[in-house]
Formats: C-alpha cells, structure tokens, sequence
C-alpha cells in the first residue's frame, strides 16, 4: 500500500504544519510514512535549498533555478519518494512538482512546455496520488511572514504571489480529481479533519479502514 500525497501553496498558508499533523496522524496509527519537503529532503537537497532561498542569490536566472529545483528534486525522488513507495510507504511531501510550475513557469514566465519536460524528467514519471492545495489570497499570507526573516521567494513584490496563486488555481482546474482545495483561513483543526476526510477514503480505497 503505497501513497503519495504532496501539500501546495502560497507563502504563509500553513501547508507545512498540515504535511506535519498527517505525518504524526498516520504514525500513531501505525502507517509506515515518511514525511519530506522540497527544496530538501537529501544532502544535496539540503545545500540546494539554502542556495537558492539566499537574497544574496539576485543574479540566478529563472532558467538556472529551474534546473536548480530539479536537481534537488531528481535526488529526492531517487534517494526518498520512490524507494519510500517502492517498500509501501505513505510519502508526505511538502511541495513537489507543482510548485515549480507555477513558481518557475507562471511566476518567472518560463514557457510551461519546457516546465513540464524538466519536470518530468525530475520526476521520473511519478505523480501525487492527493495534491492538497490550501488556498489564502497572496496579501493574507505574506502578512503572516512578517515577523519573520524573509527569504528570497517571499521577497518577492505581491504582484508575483498574486500570480503564483492564480497558477494554483489553473493547475487544479486541469485535474480537478488529484486536488483537495482548502480554505486556508479555517481554524487549524477544521482543515485537519477535511484532509483526513479524504486521506481516509485513500486508505480505505487500498484495503486500510480506519476509525480515527
């Protein structure tokens, strides 16, 4: 029984704590899984990953971070996701594919051919089995940073997280059956329970029935 479910959004939607609650969910009730984020996830990943959220890095071309995002993610999928599904793990992952279409495609404007062909080979093929996209206008969200040390994306002017939130939305309209839109405005526990709605359908989908 493996599973891949990936969570998406803007800055400051709160993805990460929900990938993290259906991490320890599933572990409490004795689900081999793993939870991962991207940029990450490996060593390689990892140094990627500083590199390329640094605002020293100004000069990158939307074509070199591209290729940057890739290779983190090819050493991610080999290394984690495909050997995690391979042994039949449920796969948690904190962005994967997706941003980088809407991120390097929509916001950078890189042609979305070229996005998906990159993607692909990044991928190898694999697919999400659930995308939970936690949707927040881009003002609202990056309100929510502003305590914080901004990285490079979050640096970025609101007219480019305006258009990363509308790439989301084009993305789930393509495969509406593969998303779970959440309002990401919700009190934390709501959106737990509409996740777990649908998490739990999966299971039971792959002969796992759970009451919990």
């Amino acid at each position: 029984m493996s599973l891949f479910i990936t969570f998406e959004g803007g800055e400051g939607c709160g993805k990460s704590t929900q990938a993290r609650a259906l991490y320890k969910r599933l572990i409490k009730l004795g689900i081999p899984t793993e939870l991962t984020h991207e940029p990450g996830g490996t060593t390689l990943g990892k140094k990627l990953r500083r590199l390329l959220k640094s605002k020293g890095l100004d000069c990158i071309s939307p074509e070199a971070e591209l290729l940057l995002f890739a290779a983190s993610r090819v050493q991610l999928v080999s290394k984690v996701i495909k050997p995690g599904l391979q042994t039949g793990k449920v796969i948690i992952c904190d962005r994967f594919a997706d941003s980088t279409t809407v991120y390097q495609g929509y916001g950078r404007g890189i042609d979305l051919s070229i996005v998906n062909t990159i993607n692909h080979l990044a991928t190898f093929g694999i697919k999400p089995d659930l995308t939970m996209l936690l949707e927040m206008p881009a003002d609202k969200g990056l309100s929510r940073k502003n305590n914080k040390k901004l990285d490079r994306f979050e640096f970025e002017n609101i007219a480019f997280h305006e258009t990363i939130h509308v790439g989301y939305l084009k993305l789930m309209a393509q495969e509406p059956e593969r998303w779970l839109l959440l309002d990401a405005s919700l009190n934390r526990k709501q959106i737990e329970h509409m996740i777990w709605e649908r998490v739990s359908q999966l299971l039971g989908a792959r002969g796992i029935f759970l009451d919990a």
